[in-house]
């Protein structure tokens, strides 16, 4: 397959272990342009490091992992800050700066990563405030700590995609956000996804995240993806771990009291 038709991300065989814990167990996952793919599964499931794996903050035991058809695992370290250049991130609970007003927390990647000049960073970064529906000439030069929770969510958003990212990871969104203002959020990041045409990637646990945002859905158990599909096609998944997780019902076959595997 040539790069110019190659999915965007394309996970084959990932494994990572921490000392006899097997977290990940050969995930394979192939996430399309343009797509938005919703990676759900329950606490300890290894979301959160696949998407590790990914950015390169985790270094997988063995697998590989492609970005534009690109091996990613052996790149060097200029070439892997090129390759980051791509990616916007929403991380959960914002990590925003306290120390940095919100227009400087918003132009963050622009600064540091693109060299811009602060004018013209500062100039991008309140569009993008307005953008996730905050009054820039308000809130611009506050600090995060002066902002409630679901506005910081929203700067949060302003700077994944500040630098028009084209792809756009989401680790858990809507956690500690009321269902209103998760919803408002869920609506956000659908928009800003759409209007930069970029590729998303999220991880929850929020069915109402899921069936928001999600194009296509892949679910995690033990360490591999065990059912991925179009979010039209959940409810009727066939799949009874799938089925058990969407319910959150109790029984299933799902134990709630499992760990990770060991070796």
């Amino acid at each position: 397959m040539s790069k110019a038709t190659s999915p965007k991300i394309e996970l084959s065989d990932i494994k990572k272990s921490f000392g006899s814990k097997i977290v990940l167990d050969g995930v394979d996952l192939t996430v399309n342009k343009g797509e938005s793919m919703v990676i759900i599964g329950g606490s300890g499931s290894g979301k959160s490091v696949t998407l590790k794996c990914i950015l390169g903050l985790i270094h997988p035991d063995s697998g590989s992992v492609k970005i534009d058809g690109q091996e990613t695992l052996d790149l060097r370290a200029q070439e892997r800050d090129q390759m980051m250049k791509k990616f916007g991130m929403l991380f959960q609970g914002g990590a925003l700066f306290d120390s940095m007003p919100i227009w400087e927390n918003v132009a963050f990647g622009l600064i540091q990563g693109q060299k811009m000049e602060r004018g013209q960073a500062r100039t991008i970064a309140l569009q993008k405030i307005e953008q996730v529906g905050l009054a820039a000439k308000t809130v611009a030069d506050l600090y995060p700590a002066e902002l409630s929770g679901g506005m910081q969510k929203r700067v949060s958003l302003a700077r994944a995609i500040a630098t028009s990212p084209e792809i756009i990871f989401f680790d858990e969104p809507t956690t500690g956000l009321d269902p209103i203002m998760a919803d408002v959020i869920n609506e956000l990041i659908v928009d800003c996804v759409k209007d930069l045409g970029a590729t998303a990637l999220t991880i929850t646990h929020d069915m109402a995240s899921v069936r928001k945002i999600a194009d296509h859905v892949a679910m995690i158990y033990e360490g591999k993806i065990i059912w991925t599909g179009p979010v039209a096609e959940l409810d009727n998944s066939g799949n009874d771990y799938v089925d058990q997780f969407i319910r959150g019902r109790g029984t299933g076959p799902i134990n709630k009291h499992a760990g990770f595997k060991t070796v």
